[in-house]
């Protein structure tokens, strides 16, 4: 068997599929779709980009997966929520899909990283936590940029495992996680000020628990703000 061949054809085909997601995603802000409207089939989306109905499936699963479009058994896929059109300012449409993609490994990755850190954390690395919490606070309060601020904090709280392999794999993600984190913050601040107290309160509730070696609630607490996240790149 010819596992190179094999290789570069699954390797395509991820491609492909990044080029249908966004591809998809600019049908629905192109064309105004709004949320319950119903997309084209999967046989015309196939016939538009010139692909398969197969890369076209793959595409409607990430995009079922990242909150965006949902199915309706013999009905097709309809628009679910409508990415924010100032997240095109901050991420690729064509980079969209592994973008959001990572928020799946974040969700384990940094879930397990508070828990850990919830029960293992020495007194230093909690007064580090505490000053990057204090940072990221003084920041988001501002008017200014809280992207560092926020990426320091949840490298602290990594650092608090013990373990330097999940912030191996943080930092392997950084690109992808420093465009979000510039994302969320600057479309929270173009909503009402209530977008930047939930993001703080989010952030209060996970180091709180850290600091109460509460493992169950530290993972909880980063699960919840994770999934926040991630809808507010949405209107």
């Amino acid at each position: 068997m010819d596992m190179s061949g094999s290789a570069t054809t699954m390797a395509n085909d991820e491609r492909l599929a990044d080029r249908a997601y966004a591809g998809i995603v600019g049908i629905i802000n192109g064309n105004h779709l709004e949320v319950g409207d119903r997309l084209p089939s999967e046989a015309r989306l196939a016939e538009t980009f010139g692909m398969s109905r197969t890369v076209i499936r793959e595409a409607l699963v990430r995009l079922a997966a990242d909150g965006i479009t949902g199915a309706r058994r013999g009905a097709g896929s309809f628009v679910k929520r409508r990415p924010s059109e100032r997240l095109a300012e901050h991420v690729p449409m064509d980079g969209l899909s592994a973008t959001l993609g990572s928020y799946e490994v974040r969700f384990v990755l940094e879930a397990e990283a508070a828990r850990l850190a919830a029960m293992r954390r020495s007194t230093e690395q909690m007064d580090d936590i505490d000053r990057a919490m204090a940072r990221l606070r003084g920041a988001l309060l501002a008017s200014g940029p809280a992207h560092a601020e926020d990426m320091a904090l949840h490298r602290a709280i990594l650092q608090g495992t013990a373990n330097p392999a999940f912030l191996t794999a943080f930092d392997h993600m950084h690109e992808e996680i420093d465009r979000i984190m510039r994302a969320g913050v600057d479309i929270s601040r173009s909503r009402p000020p209530e977008a930047i107290a939930a993001m703080l309160n989010e952030h209060d509730v996970i180091v709180d628990a850290i600091r109460a070696q509460d493992a169950d609630g530290a993972a909880l607490a980063m699960r919840w703000h994770l999934s926040q996240g991630r809808k507010r790149l949405m209107p």
